[in-house]
């Protein structure tokens, strides 16, 4: 019998796993082995999406932390080094761009045990971001990279990839969304916290270019205060984010936006499919926001999802705050464009991931 083995790490991670991990369980010729390396670790940003996701709870969980990059990458790689060689997988399974997906491909590597990307080719071109670093790593030695846009395959093959080594199978992490949404939207989400479907924004932040600096977290706290004035904001707060509020002193300046705890998967999506606008710098925000038609201003100077701003809801906007106020009344003052769904974000990705794993694997033991 086959032998996959997936890692996770961090809530992004979870929602593109989940179909990846049912489609595994209907296979009777695969067996999954799914490693949480506990990155994140608490109730609120790991537990309670296993359960809302319907995952079964992982096999092993390594428990890592938090860290440095360094500390928390150096943690993964040693202990996940002792599980592999004790499962000894055919092929190891890592999504997204986490310290926890890069950790995994380089133990695999050293190894000699395969490793499929789920997210492949994914680029924002800054290498100021952690994430990308993880990416470029990842991708250059991965044997398998799956892709979930076009654009994505048009990066592999611009950096020189084999593209037999590339399939594009469609974003995994919308088949949750498609399949978790009528369930979300009954949640009530919106009546606990006092908002009307359609009258108020929701802001996500928790990247570092956005809230370890304190002039550049004053100045977004105040622009969304400002933006309060207009409609209700809700702010489920990041504990990064918290964190940062909490030691440059601005608990309680600004009353006008709503701080929030972080919220579960079904009543995050219930809250995004809800808003007038969503403000955010987190990648799968963006396209969640366009597969529900809502729009969203990416708080960022670039992304590694442009297939959100081509084809979807999505503008990228930066860090000014004047800017990001002039876009947000553009949006308020006008109809709801609804944009376009990209190609394969149709729900079925998770069967192709499993077809390609299968078809990889096959022509490996023929070789």
């Amino acid at each position: 019998m086959i032998r996959i083995l997936s890692v996770v790490g961090a809530r992004p991670n979870f929602m593109k796993i989940a179909p990846i991990a049912h489609a595994l369980a209907a296979r009777t010729d695969m067996r999954h082995v799914l490693v949480h390396t506990g990155q994140h670790y608490d109730q609120n940003m790991s537990t309670v999406f296993f359960q809302e996701l319907e995952i079964r709870e992982p096999d092993i969980h390594l428990g890592v932390g938090s860290g440095s990059h360094a500390q928390q990458t150096a943690r993964v790689m040693m202990q996940l080094e002792e599980v592999m060689l004790r499962e000894t997988p055919d092929l190891i399974v890592v999504v997204g761009d986490v310290n926890s997906t890069m950790a995994a491909t380089l133990v695999a590597s050293k190894l000699g045990v395969p490793v499929a990307h789920i997210e492949a080719g994914l680029r924002s071109y800054d290498r100021t971001m952690p994430e990308e670093i993880n990416r470029l790593v990842t991708d250059a030695i991965a044997d398998l990279l799956l892709t979930p846009s076009r654009d994505a395959d048009a990066n592999l093959i611009r950096e020189g990839v084999d593209p037999s080594r590339i399939h594009f199978v469609g974003n995994v992490m919308i088949d949750t969304l498609l399949k978790f949404l009528p369930r979300a939207r009954a949640t009530q989400a919106l009546s606990r916290h006092g908002l009307e479907h359609g009258r108020y924004a929701l802001v996500t932040l928790h990247r570092p270019s956005n809230v370890d600096d304190r002039d550049t977290l004053e100045a977004l706290l105040r622009l969304l205060e400002r933006i309060a004035a207009r409609l209700p904001v809700l702010f489920p707060i990041h504990p990064r984010t918290r964190k940062m509020i909490q030691e440059f002193g601005f608990e309680g300046a600004f009353p006008g936006v709503r701080l929030a705890d972080p919220v579960g998967y079904l009543e995050f999506v219930a809250l995004e499919d809800g808003a007038r606008l969503v403000l955010t710098d987190s990648g799968g925000v963006q396209e969640e926001t366009t597969v529900l038609g809502v729009p969203c201003l990416t708080l960022r100077n670039n992304t590694e999802r442009p297939v959100t701003v081509s084809d979807g809801t999505n503008q990228v906007v930066g860090q000014d705050p004047e800017v990001i106020w002039n876009a947000a009344e553009r949006c308020l003052a006008s109809p709801v464009a609804t944009g376009r769904v990209p190609e394969f974000w149709d729900g079925h990705a998770g069967e192709r991931v499993v077809e390609a794993l299968r078809s990889f694997l096959a022509r490996r033991v023929r070789n």
